[in-house]
């Protein structure tokens, strides 16, 4: 089996792109001449190395057309600024969008890859002044970056983590109020094991409350679910993955978790009908 060069865990044909937008979506590309809801997000609304992501599970379960937009590696910079995908769910009678973590974001302390939101470009002159001890050089993701800026143990961080905190509220709020279709945000905690076997969340600055009060009023509703990556839920056989991509599809939620959150969204989008 051939797979994209993305390393998706699914074959290359379905992968695919729309003409209005840059990013590769999870395929097969369908047709947009029909009614569909959206649903919009990173790696897990794509559903890495899955055969039937949660967009999919919603198709089946409400019998209505679901088109999944879930992009690998996107993050707050790619929802919000790509003006092709924002055309597509303006599209959309309905739209399910994950909530992206705070990392994938430029800000005032250093810049992302504008499609791929993991990769870290550069910092600015703010973050080397606030570390100026730190050699930024070898840092290409944004998660080694937090755990490295992490690592320091001081009150440096929490002016990186309130600027992500402001820049996320500002970005999402935005994108949501300039959507013509309801939006139902889904927030997604997503629970990986450590090393002494104790639960932690993937990302290392979480959402707060206080960040969904502020984009609340622009939602229809804001879902919230907990899964468990494959590797926890002793699900790995059941993914897609390459020989070499194992690794990987350990630490990315399984077929019962996409289910899962197929089940929390069912009431609430049939609600909006």
């Amino acid at each position: 089996m051939s797979y994209h060069q993305t390393g998706s865990g699914i074959p290359e044909d379905a992968v695919c792109q729309y003409s209005s937008a840059r990013l590769w979506f999870r395929g097969p590309k369908r047709s947009l001449d029909t009614p569909y809801m959206a649903c919009a997000g990173g790696t897990e609304t794509f559903g890495r190395f899955v055969d039937r992501p949660f967009a999919a599970v919603l198709e089946d379960r409400l019998d209505r057309r679901c088109l999944n937009l879930g992009s690998l590696f996107c993050g707050v910079d790619a929802l919000c600024q790509e003006k092709g995908l924002q055309s597509l769910l303006n599209a959309a009678e309905l739209c399910v969008l994950q909530a992206p973590d705070l990392l994938g974001q430029s800000n005032r302390f250093y810049r992302v890859h504008p499609r791929r939101n993991d990769r870290f470009l550069a910092a600015t002159d703010d973050l080397i002044s606030l570390y100026p001890e730190i050699d930024f050089a070898d840092v290409n993701f944004v998660h080694h970056l937090m755990k490295l800026l992490q690592g320091h143990q001081d009150a440096r961080f929490e002016a990186v983590a309130e600027e992500l905190r402001r820049n996320w509220v500002r970005q999402v709020g935005g994108l949501l109020q300039s959507l013509q279709s309801p939006v139902i945000l889904l927030c997604l905690r997503v629970i990986r094991q450590s090393e002494d076997s104790r639960p932690v969340q993937e990302t290392e600055v979480p959402l707060t409350h206080e960040m969904l009060n502020a984009v609340r009023p622009y939602c229809a509703r804001i879902v919230r679910e907990t899964v468990s990556v494959s590797g926890q839920s002793d699900e790995l056989e059941d993914m897609l993955f390459g020989t070499l991509q194992q690794p990987m599809a350990e630490f990315m939620i399984g077929p019962a978790g996409h289910r899962s959150i197929a089940d929390a969204l069912v009431g609430p989008i049939q609600n909006l009908r």
